[in-house]
């Protein structure tokens, strides 16, 4: 779906009164702001106790034990990064009508950007205040507004589409790479299998794979492949692209190519396939979207708890977060870390380290974001509990900042901010 710049401008201005529960960047920036906590995940596995984080002109300035006043105390709760959220589709709404939204279906260009806006704003709320849209093109408005601090949401890393074997032979790969490197694409997103719900075999080539992710390396982006097939997986991985999504199928000698590579990986553990099993009636007839991919997509909740398994048995390698967050999922972005605790055996703090520090690396961002430590992005978040004692923490967020601007500040603690989607209109 390609929607006009323009467009989008009118409609994100309106959107940006949400901004209103920020503070402003004068209020935020212009003074050392003191942040406290009763414990600290500084996002490389370590949990501190009785911290104060100092905050001046966006940045983290100081890491302390408590002393003195503080500007915000957030008492027993759980301080953290900003959480980061590898794969989701910004663009991705419900309708009024209860329908997955498709071009022609009679919403306008505004009402979409208002509803991409609407998305981001929810996963800022719940915390994640850094996202990478495997998208469309209508990313490029919302990340740009967001960026010059017209609309209030998450710093958003985009592809603006994605490339298949239907791109042709490597030549024609490789200008595809160009034209979306010329449109401002931040990375390069590419399918080499199919859905799940179409079995998940291999659909692009070794020659494609390595014109495309050569391409991209060579104009300095990184490249994230869609891989459920293990075929699909290590073609990635020999075509020297950087990440690998999902995986549901690959075996133990693909997970062991990507370690030895140092591709990162990012499976999912329940969010996407539980949002379109949970609500059948917002998708159903819409492409593969029918009784035989909806059973396709319950038996890959079974392959994704045997995969983990395997991906926690593969030494070095480097498993990052990502929810594959599509619509009616944006906002519920930490249930797929509860789900990592409660159902996959891995710790609170191997899961925030996954969100946090190891994103921020395969982002190409490690240096600014993931950490609290001095000269760090004042990207901070807080959890309305422990995780390590109650993983539905993960879904209850009580402060977050982003630059040292606060979002969400107490004592508005108990879950989302606002249900998404609505009920329909008649």
């Amino acid at each position: 779906m390609r929607v006009k710049a323009r467009h989008w401008r009118v409609a994100i201005a309106a959107s940006a009164l949400a901004t209103s529960t920020a503070t402003t960047a004068a209020e935020g920036q212009a003074r050392t702001l003191v942040v406290r906590a009763a414990a600290v995940a500084d996002g490389l596995g370590a949990v501190r106790r009785n911290v104060d984080v100092l905050v001046r002109d966006g940045r983290i300035v100081g890491v302390r034990p408590r002393a003195g006043r503080a500007d915000v105390d957030l008492g027993a709760r759980v301080l953290a990064p900003g959480l980061i959220d590898t794969h989701v589709h910004l663009g991705w709404y419900i309708t009024h009508r209860a329908r997955l939204h498709q071009q022609g279906d009679g919403d306008s260009e505004s009402v979409a950007a208002l509803n991409a806006a609407g998305n981001a704003q929810r996963m800022l709320q719940a915390g994640f205040t850094t996202v990478q849209s495997v998208g469309g093109p209508e990313d490029a408005a919302v990340r740009d507004a967001v960026a010059r601090g017209v609309l209030a949401g998450p710093r958003i890393i985009t592809s603006l589409g994605s490339l298949s074997e239907r791109a042709g032979g490597p030549d024609s790969v490789r200008m595809a790479v160009r034209r979306f490197k010329e449109r401002g694409a931040d990375v390069i997103k590419i399918f080499a299998s199919a859905s799940i719900r179409d079995g998940g075999g291999q659909t692009m080539s070794q020659e494609q794979l390595d014109a495309a992710c050569g391409e991209a390396k060579a104009l300095g982006l990184r490249s994230i492949v869609h891989a459920h097939a293990a075929s699909a997986a290590k073609a990635a991985v020999r075509a020297g692209c950087t990440q690998v999504d999902h995986g549901v199928l690959m075996d133990e000698e693909a997970l062991a190519m990507m370690a030895r590579a140092g591709t990162y990986f990012e499976p999912q553990c329940e969010l996407v396939s539980r949002n379109y099993l949970d609500h059948k009636e917002w998708f159903r007839g819409i492409g593969n979207y029918n009784d035989e991919g909806f059973a396709a997509t319950e038996r890959a909740l079974g392959l994704r708890r045997a995969l983990v398994q395997r991906y926690l048995a593969t030494p070095g390698l480097k498993v990052v977060y990502g929810t594959d967050a599509v619509a009616g999922a944006h906002g519920q972005n930490g249930r797929d870390l509860a789900c990592r605790v409660r159902l996959n055996g891995e710790t609170a703090v191997s899961a925030i380290t996954a969100a946090t520090s190891l994103s921020a690396e395969s982002l190409g961002l490690g240096g600014e974001i993931g950490r609290i430590a001095v000269g760090y992005r004042a990207d901070l978040m807080a959890f309305d509990g422990d995780p390590r004692t109650d993983p539905d923490a993960f879904m209850r967020i009580a402060f977050v900042m982003k630059d040292g601007v606060i979002h969400r500040s107490l004592p508005a603690a108990a879950g989302m901010r606002m249900s998404y989607p609505t009920a329909s209109r008649p």
